[in-house]
């Protein structure tokens, strides 16, 4: 059997984590696998996963839910602090086994990896953590009312490949500090990082006296997964994925509306140019966007919309820089941008989307093809189509940019919402009234002014709306799905006022 190259990094075998111990899982054919996306001959992970494991560690997330929410703010914050100080110590060991397992550039990688402490203090920030701050009013002269806030309770975490640390992050850290429990479930296709991640947790959660139990994590893929998300015993799910994988955690839950349910997904995200826009900056932040993690992330920039004044300047700009763009391994000694893609069936899918466009009348202007050289590497496409509908708009979660020209403002903001998503958009112009109407009628999550539709800040809510998600804003917004507020009257006098109707005698 192949040697996992993740050995090196996880301090243990492949297991899973309830209850606060490790429970190793069976290394055999016909479980989960990972492989080096640059090299898919080296194997990263192997292992078979227990879908038995999902009813302990619920049962085991629910029994230390009630000593984990009576801590103290400050207790919870110092286990955040530990996890932080973890993250910052072993920030080139996550960045390195992201990399192998994932593929995107190590530059990438290093920024995730740094992402995990910095999302402590953003949370912990007074723009955050202000939002599940307990309060009081005054109702009358002998009446406070106060909002207080409680933990939904045990938690459902599903892990993206793109970002698989960053992201499960940014919702466990809220989540952990308004008191809940957490069970998380990394994706199927970064099964290391996911028990780096719990290993380096539970050594966090030991430094800071937690309960067993606080967090727990299940390996495995769609059996897995619909196991936790439909689990009697789930108070939440925290989702970051696409939106068929969404649209099912939507269905399985139509039973349970008491149960938070927030959904990060898609997105088919517009960028438009007009004539005013500064074309270098244009052409940099649209290439930046498109093509950023080999366009696998759910903000790269999609579609983009040209006014025809300026199409004949910007796209042969943009299809140079497209084409020439550095593609090879992460870890290249050469600056490298672009990475591969995550396995063989997210090559296939990003160059049959690229021949079904051709085949309903698009042109090729730059071919987006496989490198014939070992691992899955594709290069940039762009394609030119008439026009973008809503009938015919798809993700792809890859290296390709369609490209539509308008000839004018109005039609850009048409063509910019001839889609079911609506996680990001950018418009480059430098014409205020030109931004504030592409402001006020595009639907979109998040809108950019002459930056690209890729790189959110998690200073700020981050989330989208149809397709995209369910007003459920993560980043900056994160805690308000991970508590929920409680209104509270307190009378400090002894009377109380006698209703029409009423007659009471009390000796």
């Amino acid at each position: 059997m192949q040697r996992q190259a993740s050995s090196s990094f996880l301090a243990g075998p492949p297991a899973n984590f309830v209850d606060g111990t490790a429970r190793p899982l069976v290394v055999a054919a016909g479980g989960i696998e990972s492989h080096d996306p640059a090299n898919p001959e080296t194997l990263v992970y192997s292992a078979v996963p227990e879908p038995a494991h999902v009813e302990e560690a619920v049962a085991a997330a629910r029994a230390a839910l009630p000593a984990w929410s009576a801590t103290t703010l400050e207790q919870r914050v110092a286990v955040l602090r530990h996890w932080q100080e973890l993250t910052k110590a072993n920030v080139d060991r996550i960045a390195d086994l992201i990399m192998l397992e994932m593929g995107k550039v190590r530059g990438e990688c290093l920024f995730e990896a740094n992402a995990l402490g910095g999302k402590v203090d953003i949370t912990l920030g007074p723009e955050s953590i202000s939002r599940v701050t307990d309060y009081t009013v005054a109702v009358n002269d002998s009446r406070d009312g106060h909002c207080r806030f409680k933990p939904h309770g045990v938690m459902a975490v599903i892990g993206p490949f793109n970002f698989p640390a960053h992201l499960p992050n940014g919702h466990w850290v809220p989540a952990l500090l308004t008191g809940n429990t957490i069970v998380f479930k990394p994706s199927d296709k970064t099964p290391a990082t996911g028990q780096l991640l719990a290993e380096l947790m539970a050594q966090a959660l030991e430094a800071g006296g937690a309960p067993p139990g606080v967090f727990n994590m299940v390996q495995g893929a769609a059996e897995v997964s619909s196991n936790l998300v439909a689990h009697p015993g789930v108070d939440g799910v925290l989702f970051t994925g696409s939106w068929p994988v969404g649209r099912r955690i939507l269905e399985a839950n139509l039973d349970t509306p008491g149960r938070i349910v927030a959904l990060e997904l898609g997105g088919s995200n517009p960028a438009v140019v007009m004539p005013s826009a500064h074309l270098r900056q244009a052409v940099i932040e649209c290439a930046r966007a498109a093509f950023a993690t080999t366009g696998q992330r759910c903000t790269c920039t999609r579609r983009i919309i040209v006014h025809e004044s300026i199409a004949d300047r910007f796209i042969p700009a943009f299809c140079t820089t497209a084409s020439t763009l550095l593609v090879g391994p992460g870890d290249s000694p050469e600056p490298v941008f672009m990475g591969p893609l995550v396995n063989a069936a997210s090559a296939k899918e990003a160059l049959d989307f690229q021949a079904g466009l051709v085949q309903s009348g698009a042109s090729i202007l730059v071919q987006a093809t496989q490198l014939d050289r070992p691992g899955h590497f594709v290069t940039p496409g762009v394609v030119q189509v008439d026009r973008f509908t809503v009938d015919s708009d798809r993700e792809c979660f890859g290296p390709i940019a369609q490209i539509a020209v308008v000839k004018d403002l109005d039609s850009a903001i048409e063509q910019a919402n001839a889609t079911r998503y609506g996680l990001a958009a950018s418009i480059f112009t430098t014409e205020q009234a030109e931004y504030d109407a592409f402001f006020a009628s595009v639907r979109s999550g998040c809108i950019n002014w002459n930056t690209g539709t890729a790189g959110a800040s998690s200073k700020l809510p981050f989330g989208g709306l149809g397709h995209s998600g369910n007003h459920r804003p993560a980043a900056a917004f994160s805690v308000d799905y991970c508590a929920y507020p409680v209104a509270n009257m307190v009378e400090h006098g002894p009377d109380a006022a006698v209703p029409a109707g009423m007659h009471v005698e009390v000796d």
